[in-house]
């Protein structure tokens, strides 16, 4: 997949089959706009792409009342990518995008910058200054330039319509299995691993150390979890812990696995990995004899949640 990041770089995407929105998640409701913009660029020949926003809308507006992202960029860039998407244009979300009325949008972005021939929207998708744009505007300049403009119904699950929100509030109550019937797969967090202080291996439990690079985390505590990126182990069974380490005075948000049965060197590797159940919440233990007790109860646990799955 190729990425764009202005408008500038990306006259090749002339005639393309767009799909627009925020994507955080990707999930089931997102996975559907691009279905359907595959669907308009296989009956004519078009280009699949994807337009998306870097930050988030809302991140821009209240970075602090924004709710945690569930996908960085990057994690984004890759869940596209999985599902074929061809090309992806990254447009920064600043006070110039902030202030464009719908018409100069649709102008400037859709026609002029990318020359859409199809555009691929959700039911009730908004857009432009104060959100003034609906689909009927798109539609209505969309028969006057010349692109099509296809408003895909909403995706339900367990009766309610899939989105991030609904996606975050799964991971916030610790309802792995409720997440992953949204997203249509385990959730994720992929990063490098880093050196840590080794404590870890000290008590007996070596982990690989995953920095988030994120603003906050939509959910913390401890995991059963499958790590993906070590050579020979498509899906490596481990336990997880996401969250401050209160016990040994941590204070950055890390997400630290133990993989089981593996003593390799990971430094600097690139892992995912995949939330498969939430054993507990993170707490804070009177001591490092309570807190290795704990670990090991875990480590079963967990032991027995993956065994019961890959069965």
């Amino acid at each position: 997949m190729k990425v764009f990041h202005a408008l500038s770089q990306a006259s090749e995407l002339a005639g393309s089959a767009l799909a627009l929105g925020n994507f955080d998640g990707v999930h089931l409701g997102h996975q559907a706009l691009v279905r359907a913009a595959r669907e308009r660029a296989l009956a004519t020949g078009a280009r699949l792409a994807v337009l998306t926003f870097e930050p988030h809308p809302r991140e821009y507006f209240d970075p602090a009342a924004a709710p945690p992202r569930l996908m960085r960029l990057g994690e984004k860039c890759a869940a596209l990518d999985a599902l074929g998407v061809e090309r992806l244009v990254v447009l920064r979300f600043d006070a110039h995008l902030q202030h464009l009325v719908p018409e100069a949008f649709i102008e400037q972005a859709l026609c002029r910058g990318l020359g859409a021939r199809h555009v691929v929207v959700g039911e009730g998708f908004r857009f432009g200054c104060r959100r003034a744009g609906t689909i009927e505007t798109l539609t209505v300049a969309g028969a006057q330039a010349g692109f099509e403009v296809v408003a895909v119904p909403s995706v339900t699950a367990d009766g309610e319509r899939v989105s991030s929100t609904r996606v975050r509030a799964a991971l916030g109550a610790g309802d792995l299995a409720g997440a992953e019937r949204l997203l249509g797969r385990p959730y994720a967090m992929s990063g490098r691993v880093i050196y840590g202080q080794q404590l870890g291996r000290r008590l007996g439990f070596p982990t690989a150390n995953l920095r988030l690079h994120r603003r906050a985390a939509p959910l913390t505590g401890v995991f059963a979890v499958e790590v993906r990126g070590i050579d020979g182990r498509p899906r490596a069974a481990a336990v997880a812990s996401l969250g401050t380490r209160p016990t040994v005075g941590g204070g950055e948000t890390l997400l630290e696995a133990h993989v089981f049965d593996f003593d390799g060197d990971l430094y600097g590797r690139r892992l995912s990995v995949d939330f498969v159940a939430k054993l507990r919440d993170e707490e804070k233990f009177p001591s490092l004899d309570a807190l290795v007790a704990q670990m090991h109860a875990d480590a079963a646990r967990a032991r027995e949640i993956l065994a019961a799955r890959a069965a």
